[in-house]
């Protein structure tokens, strides 16, 4: 297998985590693995981005522009933002909620991410989740990274087994977190099978 996946999001959501756990999964299964995190502001709200690519065919830890198979996007304006690196024929899988940036309280512009996914349905192949209703059943938005692992591999998108992302997690989360974590994993899951049908 060969497969380049890019996480995006602002600081915060969890996407150093997501892209730990699909590393440490790929490698588990096998694969070789390159992984690299770009981090914009080093506190909550900066944009943040990683790299993971899987198989022989990666050289580098950076994925080229038009390159990614798989966009994996916490927040839809990360989503237009890293969108060049998605390949022709990849899908986005997509979180619809929009974080507000710091700048919005100073001069709001009214921003909701919903010009943003309505650009991304003519741009590509997306997958749209609403990270709010997902993340309701479990109280808090913090389950959102794990929930679109979830997705991402029920959809087939991820490539990876099932199992292996449950070890990995087993292994990147403590404890005390590990069941709530497991059981939005599996709603996740869930709800990308029902997609990929």
């Amino acid at each position: 297998m060969n497969r380049d996946i890019l996480i995006c999001g602002v600081g915060g959501q969890g996407t150093v985590l997501a892209s730990k756990i699909i590393a440490a999964a790929a490698m588990e299964e096998g694969w070789t693995v390159h992984s690299a995190e770009t981090i914009g502001m080093a506190q909550r709200g900066g944009s943040v981005t990683s790299h993971v690519r899987i198989g022989e065919e990666a050289f580098s830890p950076l994925i080229p522009r038009g390159g990614a198979d798989l966009l994996l996007a916490f927040e839809p304006a990360e989503a237009v933002r890293n969108l060049v690196y998605l390949k022709p024929g990849g899908t986005a899988v997509v979180n619809t909620q929009a974080v507000r940036p710091v700048t919005e309280s100073l001069k709001p512009t009214g921003y909701d991410g919903a010009q943003m996914t309505e650009y991304l349905k003519q741009k590509c192949a997306c997958l749209f989740v609403d990270g709010e209703a997902v993340c309701k059943p479990f109280g808090s938005a913090k389950f959102f990274n794990i929930i679109l692992l979830g997705i991402a591999a029920g959809s087939g998108h991820l490539g990876l087994k099932r199992g292996s992302v449950l070890h990995q997690m087993s292994l990147n989360i403590p404890e005390r977190f590990l069941e709530i974590n497991r059981q939005a994993f599996e709603a996740g899951f869930a709800l990308g099978e029902k997609e990929s049908r």
